[in-house]
């Protein structure tokens, strides 16, 4: 029942942002008194936790793009990963990593780290939020074949996700009053995945590598209220749907536009609102 109450509070707070920012939009299927009923609900809820600041969230994707595209087995990969690893310590985090040498697609050995920082290490109630913070080696997805072997800088995939667990990290530990704990996990070798160029038959198994290994290698006794995912949460116009079958991975999904140029701050001021709304619910 608990579970449930969750998922319900979480929607209509998901509604409730999200309109307001123009960004909600609702499943063509549903029938209207359902959709104004959601509505009327999400209304008489009274915002809780600290106020999310997108501007910082959005100068956190600048740091990460400054280092350049964070494809694996790169300089500015590994150097990226150091950073992002020295700021959740920063705000009181405690660190602990996951590496692991991880076969690609082709059969090339990336070297992997998922970096997991625990806010509240000590708390027995956790929650997980997670997003992986590598970037697509390849732009396989832009309009010009051209660009297909260029690597993108990830600004939105890879970036925006890490920012926004930043942004509420800094926020946790600037007010130090969330009662449970949260693990922020930043999953590596994400991206790796079969591209189109190669020839061969497109695979799951070859994408989320870091995803994979950390699923089978949780920590000892290790376990989570629930997790949620903030993979791709700072895009122009994007669209939240709720049934996932309208949902996609946006216009610029692993093309060069995934740039800083296409970041709105007003999405990811939905999203870690949204989060930091859903923390400070829990009980």
């Amino acid at each position: 029942m608990k579970k449930i109450i969750i998922a319900v509070i979480m929607i209509a707070i998901i509604a409730l942002i999200a309109y307001s920012l123009g960004l909600f939009s609702p499943s063509h299927s549903a029938a209207e008194d359902a959709e104004a009923a959601e509505m009327a609900a999400a209304e008489k809820l009274n915002p809780v936790g600290p106020v999310f600041n997108a501007d910082s969230a959005y100068a956190f994707i600048a740091a990460q793009c400054a280092f350049g595209p964070r494809a694996m087995n790169t300089k500015s990969h590994d150097d990226c990963g150091e950073w992002i690893a020295k700021k959740f310590e920063s705000y009181g985090c405690k660190i602990t990593n996951q590496r692991a040498d991880l076969r690609g697609y082709d059969g090339t050995i990336l070297r992997s780290r998922n970096i997991i920082a625990s806010y509240k290490p000590e708390a027995t109630t956790r929650i997980l939020l997670c997003a992986h913070w590598d970037t697509r080696p390849w732009a396989d997805n832009d309009p010009d074949s051209a660009n297909w072997r260029k690597p993108i800088d990830g600004a939105n995939d890879g970036a925006s996700g890490v920012a926004v667990m930043l942004e509420i990290a800094r926020l946790l530990n600037q007010n130090k009053d969330l009662a449970i704990g949260v693990d922020f996990v930043c999953f590596d070798a994400e991206d790796w995945g079969t591209p189109k160029w190669s020839g061969q038959a497109d695979s799951e198994d070859t994408w989320a590598l870091g995803a994979q290994y950390f699923a089978t290698n949780l920590p000892a006794g290790y376990e989570a209220r629930y997790g949620i995912l903030l993979d791709m949460v700072g895009g122009v116009g994007a669209k939240f749907y709720r049934d996932c079958v309208q949902s996609s991975f946006g216009p610029t999904w692993h093309t060069l536009n995934d740039n800083l140029q296409n970041i709105d701050r007003n999405t990811l001021k939905a999203a870690g609102q949204t989060v930091i709304q859903t923390l400070y619910t829990e009980k």
